[in-house]
């Protein structure tokens, strides 16, 4: 089987890759706007036609999309996630090669979902931000193409190679510098949110499997469990070996909630000890200014500016899995813990 990956050098897209290489069936040729690609092409400028042609050159199979900006303006965002899904699907419907397509959606394209509920792909996207807007644009362009087509909702990956600008990267590098530096206390905020952390390896395993199914429409790949970020940052802490105290700066007023030392912290890698906490009621969180120091109650250092979180998810983010489960025989594999020691050893070796 031959497939066409768009975007492999991406988070996604280099395990993507990984694991399509490893399957002695697969003849994989890469597609991309940078020199490691087999072939060159921009999407958000390319024409249809231009792909078109190269479609019926190399005849894939399977096209897999994991391309697209996670940062940027609306314009930014739309260009690369919206006109160049629409070049995608323009493209396969003039071109003869009659190949499936296999798109990398994300969960932000639900939007805020009700605290202690389970998004299932029935649900109507209200997304938050313009990041979600020109995802849920792109599934609506593949959904309505006509096309031999899937979508796979990603909920939050994790793992190795998760980006610096992340969540779960920017608390491992306040770690780090904790660590170097020699701080006994690190103040961290923006914690309250709850979301969906998925592996990445385990994404490209359903991508993967999505390549060699037969379903169509949208999927949800998720860990079907909602973690408070600030339980995944004491877990951190303990896999890194941090033995200072970790306090948590979006504490009630006149309280600052230490996350180490606290009495029967739990362990994010046992499945029994996740999505078992009290759902925050708000959707609104205050900035993440991970790696501040203490500065023994100096006020000018203690409270941060306050912006909703990053994806427009609100507080709560909890993905149903079931459909993953029935129609591509995929489950989750890798507990948050293992992808959290795996962030936390890329970022050790910058000490």
């Amino acid at each position: 089987m031959r497939v066409l990956l768009i975007g492999s050098t991406g988070y996604i897209g280099r395990f993507v890759a990984e694991r399509l290489l490893a399957d002695p069936a697969v003849q994989l040729t890469a597609l991309g706007r940078g020199d490691d690609a087999d072939v060159r092409f921009d999407l958000a400028t390319g024409s249809p036609g231009a792909l078109t042609r190269f479609f019926d050159a190399v005849h894939p199979g399977v096209v897999v999309n994991c391309a697209g900006a996670t940062r940027g303006g609306a314009r930014d965002l739309t260009r690369h996630n919206t006109v160049a899904v629409a070049t995608i699907c323009e493209a396969l419907r003039r071109s003869r090669c009659g190949a499936r397509l296999v798109q990398i959606g994300c969960g932000s394209e639900y939007g805020p979902s009700q605290p202690g509920s389970s998004t299932a792909e029935d649900a109507v996207p209200r997304p938050g931000g313009p990041y979600g807007v020109s995802k849920l644009a792109a599934t609506e362009l593949v959904l309505g193409s006509g096309l031999d087509a899937v979508v796979l909702r990603v909920f939050s990956p994790a793992g190795p190679g998760t980006p610096a600008g992340s969540p779960l990267g920017r608390l491992a590098e306040a770690m780090r510098r904790a660590m170097q530096s020699g701080d006994g206390e690190l103040r961290l905020g923006g914690l309250a949110a709850q979301r969906d952390f998925v592996d990445v390896r385990d994404v490209a395993r359903a991508v993967h499997a999505a390549s060699l199914s037969a379903a169509q429409g949208v999927i949800n790949i998720g860990s079907g469990r909602a973690v408070r970020l600030r339980d995944a940052a004491a877990t951190l802490a303990r896999v890194a070996g941090y033995g200072g105290a970790l306090h948590e700066l979006d504490a009630p007023p006149g309280a600052m909630r230490p996350l180490i030392g606290h009495p029967r912290s739990e362990s994010l890698g046992h499945r029994d000890g996740l999505g078992h906490h009290r759902p925050d009621p708000l959707g609104h969180h205050r900035p993440d200014p991970l790696g501040h120091r203490d500065h023994r109650g100096d006020p000018e250092h203690t409270a941060p500016v306050a912006y909703p979180y990053p994806d427009g998810c609100g507080g709560w983010q909890q993905a149903d899995v079931r459909t993953a489960r029935d129609r591509l025989g995929w489950r989750p594999r890798i507990h948050l813990e293992e992808s959290l020691a795996d962030i936390w050893m890329e970022a050790a070796c910058r000490i």
